[in-house]
């Protein structure tokens, strides 16, 4: 390969897709392939993941080729937490056989469907030194860290999800967006104690604290989650993109974040502007609805310019 001919192969830009189980990643992947396939992107999907099986989409490279989860645990005995953790470490030691898959394209950009286990990207290394390895083979690529919305509207278990995000960025040393996904069923989950700002930028979590020690449950823990929301807003890296994957406005939001955090929107290879990515991808075949009736239920008057700041970018 690239090492045997000493020629450096050429940028190749993408997104790892990553967070915890039943976030929605496999549907984000389907859904972001089809929007980047409308804005004439030549897509390539990469199913990390041993455990996932019959795919929605078609994936070019699946590792499920080089090692399985079932097969894991009926021929070493290990339970579904530690079979996954073994495929992963199986797959870091054979990435001679990634890196043959990988190179078979060119000029592509890449969707890394990831292993849902929370572990991986927060204590374990094997996932860790894979990307790093991508890197070195001139991979630019942005994590993509999926979150379910209803999260938001319980005040521990947001804290919960900021602590995990704040670890898995500090873990993983990949470009970060953090995503809000399935904004289009949050409401199902109760209305929100805060608008959807103060959830998305992560605003001054004191507030949060009140509304949490009103549970006689959570008040004894006052002092810890205190401690904990210090400790995220100390760092300050923290923050989401609400993601409705039916939505283009929503779709096009997550991808100029992903594009800036990568470096993909300073090539020369697709003009990227707004309006560019907006009339590209009207022949996508999407049900487009609107986040925007959500969010509005959320927002303050003083906010009601988001369309037209959207639009002046």
């Amino acid at each position: 390969m690239s090492a045997q001919t000493g020629v450096q192969p050429s940028l190749r830009f993408g997104q790892v897709v990553i967070g915890p189980p039943g976030s929605g990643k496999t549907t984000y992947c389907q859904g972001m392939r089809e929007f980047l396939t409308g804005l004439g992107r030549k897509v390539v999907v990469v199913n990390m993941d041993p455990a996932n099986e019959g795919t929605p989409y078609s994936c070019a490279v699946d590792i499920g080729e080089l090692v399985t989860l079932d097969d894991v645990m009926e021929n070493l005995k290990l339970g579904p937490n530690g079979g996954l953790l073994y495929c992963m470490e199986y797959v870091e030691a054979n990435l001679d056989w990634l890196e043959s898959k990988l190179a078979q394209f060119s000029d592509c950009y890449f969707l890394f469907d990831c292993p849902g286990q929370v572990e991986l990207y927060t204590h374990q290394s094997s996932v860790k030194n894979i990307f790093s390895q991508l890197a070195k083979w001139n991979f630019r690529l942005t994590a993509v860290h999926l979150v379910d919305s209803h999260y938001c509207a319980d005040p521990a278990k947001f804290i919960s999800v900021l602590c995990t995000s704040l670890s898995t960025m500090l873990h993983v040393e990949l470009p970060h967006v953090n995503v809000l996904s399935k904004m289009d069923l949050i409401e199902q989950y109760g209305r929100l104690a805060f608008n959807l700002d103060f959830y998305t930028e992560v605003m001054d979590l004191s507030y949060l604290l009140d509304h949490l020690a009103a549970d006689p449950f959570f008040k004894k823990f006052r002092h810890l989650n205190e401690k904990l929301a210090e400790v995220v807003q100390d760092y300050s890296l923290v923050s989401f993109v609400p993601l409705n994957v039916q939505d283009k406005d929503s779709m096009v939001q997550v991808l100029r974040a992903v594009d800036k955090a990568n470096g993909y929107c300073f090539g020369d290879l697709e003009e990227r502007n707004l309006q560019a990515m907006m009339s590209a991808a009207v022949g996508a075949d999407f049900q487009f609805s609107s986040t925007l009736g959500v969010q509005e239920r959320y927002v303050d008057t003083s906010r009601k310019t988001v369309e037209e700041e959207m639009m002046e970018l």
